[in-house]
């Protein structure tokens, strides 16, 4: 090979101290670190954060009061009555008075003050949340470690005796599957405060209209048991790689025979 290509010496020894250290890396990720995090997200799951039996325990107060009807006189036969206003315009022409009075902007765009100070997330979400964000992080970080790993040990491409060498790329399929998966899970919880913060601005611009009230405990109810299955689900992908890697780790390891390697 070196008669072939010409690799410079103090470059090929850094890259093999490199393979090394993968090496050293993914093999304590699958025999220690892979069966203590199954453990650790097992007893996380029997938390009483992720055992609410009330799903109303996990609301959050939405301090947006519905304002009073005004009252208006009718022109055309000058009777007078509680007559319920156009909130939209009503409200859009109090935060533009506001907004001019204290002659707030923003890179030529008005900033209005919501009306009852700013809107509060779901405090008891956001702090679930924040516990598994990381926990989604890790798994992604260590499944590339492993998967690394294992096609730095797939050997070079040669005709017959192929068959640990599929095992190896199977390996290395599920564990992009599982990275994937656990990266769409990022993106479940982005679409929720999207979601969310959508219909609280709806809450604010229509508050008599009750249904967008409880659209957002709904999706905050959705979003608790979503955060529960995923958990589960990282558990579960840590068992599912653990056993898998264990169960076919001689072929990993050394895809191809030793009888075979003399014929080549």
């Amino acid at each position: 090979m070196s008669s072939l290509l010409k690799v410079d010496n103090e470059i090929k020894t850094k890259v093999d101290a490199f393979r090394e250290r993968i090496t050293g890396e993914a093999e304590d990720l699958v025999a220690n670190f892979f069966p203590k995090k199954l453990l650790e997200l097992d007893h996380f799951l029997k938390d009483p954060i992720l055992n609410i039996h009330e799903l109303k325990d996990i609301h959050s107060e939405i301090n947006l009061t519905v304002p009073d009807p005004i009252l208006l006189t009718n022109s055309h036969d000058g009777l007078e009555g509680p007559l319920f206003a156009s909130q939209q315009n009503a409200k859009k022409r109090k935060l533009e008075d506001a907004a001019s009075e204290d002659n707030c902007q923003v890179a030529g765009t008005k900033v209005f003050v919501m009306p009852g100070g700013m809107m509060k997330s779901n405090n008891k979400l956001v702090d679930l949340i924040e516990k598994v964000k990381p926990e989604i992080r890790t798994l992604i970080e260590k499944c590339n470690t492993v998967k690394m790993w294992v096609q730095l040990l797939i050997p070079r491409i040669e005709d017959g005796n192929n068959f640990g060498v599929s095992i190896q790329e199977e390996t290395v399929a599920e564990l992009r599957t599982v990275e994937g998966e656990a990266a769409s899970y990022l993106d479940q919880i982005s679409r929720y405060y999207i979601t969310r913060a959508k219909l609280v601005s709806k809450i604010a611009k229509y508050p008599h209209v009750e249904d967008y009230r409880r659209t957002v405990t709904e999706i905050d109810e959705k979003e608790y048991i979503s955060l529960k299955i995923i958990v589960s689900e990282l558990r579960n992908q840590y068992v599912t790689l653990h056993d898998m890697i264990l169960k076919n780790i001689e072929k990993i390891k050394r895809p191809r025979s030793s009888n075979a390697d003399a014929l080549y």
